[in-house]
């Protein structure tokens, strides 16, 4: 009979409510070569797991001209790499 209440016990608990997830957004491959000594060089200056999206907010601050965004970014790799 404790098999049964147990199972009665689980059944009464309230299932959790699922977060809804925000819609991704949408993205496409943009892809270049580099030399060695290029890649390391992002990788020193991005730190550590952030050099894609260092790359990826330098280029756009230099596609749109945004020269802020691209001092914000440097600092933040800066301060990354402390």
């Amino acid at each position: 009979m404790a098999k049964n209440s147990k199972k009665k016990a689980k059944a009464a608990k309230a299932p959790k409510p699922k977060k809804e997830k925000a819609p991704k957004e949408e993205l496409c491959v943009f892809a270049f070569r580099l030399t060695p000594a290029e890649r390391d060089a992002i990788h020193k200056a991005a730190g550590p797991a952030r050099a894609s999206r260092f790359v990826r907010t330098i280029a756009v601050a230099a596609a749109r001209e945004d020269e802020k965004a691209y001092r914000v970014a440097l600092k933040e790799a800066r301060e990354a790499r402390q």
